[in-house]
């Protein structure tokens, strides 16, 4: 198995890896920070044993996916596993955020996203069954005010991910979307977990568990992986609720994490 991971030098993108690495697969391990891609791709042979190749690259810029591709071609790497990480957030109200920003999100959550599934896709050994993962997220579930954007960008994969699965599936393609709470991948994302208070700390998910469950439901045709039994519930929740209600709801919880997170910003700011 090869697995070409995106967002590698990320928090779950580094879960992902590792996790493939422990089960023997070699990586193509690609991030647009190229000392941290090479620091990882060291790591998962030194420790796993394993061939990774690492390929710095700006999903969002077509000449940069196309320039992945040929390395991959040079290389002889054909990946039969496809692991969609790399995605961005700007926490913030949508007014209060510069319009740029807000389309970045667009452009790598969904563009990006859509670019290299394709190319990856076209490119694929056509008697080899071929497994695609998603990163989506719980907020894919609901209309999330002051993370409109965000939110909606998820959802979107979440769609794409379901619709493209049944598409494929005659071609021995299986798509998961993982749609996890919050995850300790990085300062600032532990933060925004500290800020939602109780709601945060039973809704975030251990990386190491998330990446393996996720391995193990791809590889099992699973469709969709809501990792931890309190996300699950209120997916379900979620469900029976009308969505102005879930989003007046979701306003008030927000509203006050970015409050609390604003407090928290301007104590380390003051340390």
């Amino acid at each position: 198995m090869i697995a070409l991971i995106t967002g590698a030098a990320g928090g779950l993108g580094r879960a992902m890896a590792g996790e493939c690495a422990s089960r023997g697969y070699s990586l193509i391990l690609t991030d647009a920070r190229e000392a941290a891609l090479r620091s990882i791709k060291d790591g998962m042979e030194r420790q796993y044993g394993v061939r990774a190749y690492a390929f710095a690259c700006d999903l969002t810029n077509a000449e940069g996916v196309a320039a992945l591709m040929d390395y991959m071609d040079c290389e002889g790497l054909y990946p039969n596993m496809l692991l969609n990480v790399a995605g961005i957030d700007f926490e913030g109200p949508f007014l209060q955020k510069d319009c740029e920003e807000l389309l970045s999100i667009v452009r790598l959550n969904i563009e990006a996203t859509m670019r290299i599934t394709h190319r990856v896709l076209a490119r694929r050994q056509p008697t080899e069954r071929f497994y695609i993962v998603n990163v989506s997220s719980l907020a894919s579930l609901y209309p999330i005010p002051l993370k409109a954007t965000y939110a909606a960008s998820k959802r979107f994969l979440l769609d794409f991910s379901i619709a493209l699965g049944r598409e494929l599936k005659r071609e021995g393609v299986r798509v998961l979307a993982l749609c996890p709470g919050g995850l300790a991948t990085t300062r600032e994302a532990l933060r925004g977990i500290a800020a939602q208070g109780f709601w945060g700390n039973v809704t975030t998910n251990k990386l190491s568990v998330v990446a393996h469950r996720t391995i193990s439901r791809v590889l099992a045709g699973r469709h969709i992986y809501i990792p931890g039994a309190v996300n699950r519930v209120l997916s379900a929740l979620g469900r029976l609720v009308p969505a102005g209600i879930v989003a007046s709801l979701l306003y008030r919880r927000w509203d006050m994490a970015q409050a609390q997170w604003g407090k928290l910003e301007k104590k380390m700011g003051m340390e």
